[in-house]
């Protein structure tokens, strides 16, 4: 199976990157030290989200591809929960948030958006994203509308813009592991959001 990079953006439309992004040839094996010094200089000189974006997912699926390790610095769910996160780096006043994610078998995400860029790689399992679009009326400013599904496989990357609206749910019989990676998050304008009420909550 091919692995795909897509790209979603603020209307909740998937899109397949019409560039490369096959990992380059390295002399070293790419580090996690090296990722994130290499994301930062990135965010420094590249104003655009979408920009951003195009820039440092090629360096998601270098960083997956070198380092196997990933896949086992994890924390199973409890299975009341459903799912788990694990921070793989945090320090203070660094703009990413870097972690894995874990859900068990059909367990479903709430309707979201992230209020920042980001790019997920799945690494393991399948896992299904739905779309939505916000189409506010007058009796309803934060009514959304579904726009599509996505089915993500292993080695693929979604690169999601700061206004993207989306749902996960892990497909299979066995627990879906993604790698997260997340800008700067504006927590006034991160929401979750129901269809049915047309309600908007912060996060």
């Amino acid at each position: 199976m091919v692995e795909q990079d897509w790209l979603v953006t603020d209307v909740g439309q998937a899109k397949v990157w019409p560039h490369p992004s096959v990992p380059c040839e390295r002399s070293q094996t790419y580090r996690l030290y090296r990722f994130l010094t290499e994301v930062e200089d990135i965010l420094a000189t590249t104003p655009y989200s979408q920009d951003r974006l195009k820039a440092i997912h090629p360096l998601v699926r270098q960083l997956l591809t070198d380092s196997a390790w990933l896949q086992y610095e994890i924390q199973l769910p409890d299975p009341d929960r459903g799912w788990s996160v694990t921070r793989l780096y945090d320090e203070p006043n660094f703009p990413l948030t870097v972690q894995t994610v874990v859900w068990l078998p059909g367990q479903t995400s709430p309707i979201h958006n992230h209020a920042t860029w980001g790019v997920v790689a799945l690494v393991s399992g399948q896992e299904k994203n739905t779309f939505w679009q916000r189409t506010p009326s007058d009796h309803h400013p934060d009514q959304i509308s579904r726009v599509g599904d996505l089915m993500l496989n292993p080695g693929d990357t979604i690169s999601l813009m700061p206004n993207a609206i989306h749902c996960v749910e892990a497909m299979g019989n066995e627990p879906t592991i993604t790698f997260n990676l997340y800008g700067l998050t504006d927590y006034q304008t991160r929401y979750n959001f129901d269809p049915d009420a047309h309600t908007a909550t912060l996060f």
